[in-house]
Parts: C-alpha cells; sequence; structure tokens
C-alpha cells in the first residue's frame, strides 16, 4: 500500500463537513446551551493538546532518550497545561472549581478505598 492509497482508503469515513459544522457553531445565528466562547475553546483544546506534548516529550526524553529531567521546565510546562484547562473553563463559562470538585468526587465513587485495578478494568455502567 502507498501513502496515496492510505489516504484515499481512510478519507472514505471523512465526509468532507467540518469546516460546515465549525461555521455553523460560529456563525451570527449560531445557539449555545450557555455563554461559550468557541474560539477560545478551540484556542484551549489545541494548546491543550501542544503543551500536554511538550510535557510528554520531555519525560520521553528522560526515560527513553537518557536526557537529564529538569523539574523546573517540567513545572513550566505542566503550568502550561493548566492554563489551556482554565481558558477552556472560561470560554465554555464553567469554574474550575467545580470542575475539580467533580473529578474529586468522580474518583472517591470510583475508588472507595483507593485505586484498585479490578474496578478499573471493570468500571459500572455509566461511569464516565
Amino acid at each position: 500500500m502507498t501513502g496515496i492509497d492510505y489516504q484515499r482508503l481512510a478519507m472514505r469515513t471523512n465526509d468532507g463537513k467540518a469546516t460546515s459544522r465549525l461555521m455553523e457553531k460560529v456563525g451570527e445565528n449560531a445557539e449555545f446551551p450557555w455563554d461559550t466562547d468557541i474560539g477560545g475553546v478551540l484556542n484551549g483544546c489545541l494548546g491543550l493538546a501542544g503543551e500536554a506534548g511538550e510535557f510528554n516529550d520531555m519525560v520521553k526524553k528522560w526515560i527513553f532518550h537518557e536526557k537529564p529531567f529538569d523539574p523546573d521546565h517540567a513545572m513550566k510546562e505542566l503550568g502550561d497545561v493548566l492554563w489551556y484547562v482554565a481558558m477552556i473553563c472560561h470560554s465554555f463559562g464553567w469554574n474550575l472549581n467545580t470542575i475539580m470538585q467533580m473529578n474529586v468526587d468522580k474518583l472517591k465513587a470510583r475508588y472507595p478505598e483507593g485505586f484498585d485495578v479490578d474496578k478499573s478494568a471493570h468500571r459500572l455502567e455509566g461511569d464516565v
């Protein structure tokens, strides 16, 4: 298989409507269930992926490339990750405190006695 063969086969599942779907979301008559800054959401999501990638690359190079680990640099990158999480919350009109509490509540319900491999592998229906 060549690259272009793969591209043709893979794009059978691309309906080509991504731009029109985006424009529907950002158009003048777009309606959101809350006050949403869609540009901020997109910037936040793309930035979050990029910064998480930078942090992960540092860990990869530390483990597999035997490079020294720089904790100060890593903390700065993790701070950038957090900045984008805050931006996403702001853009959706969410409160980061609420998101953090929801996560802690979810983990307490899922693992009341602490992490459990079996419970991790066999989650209850609806546990997201």
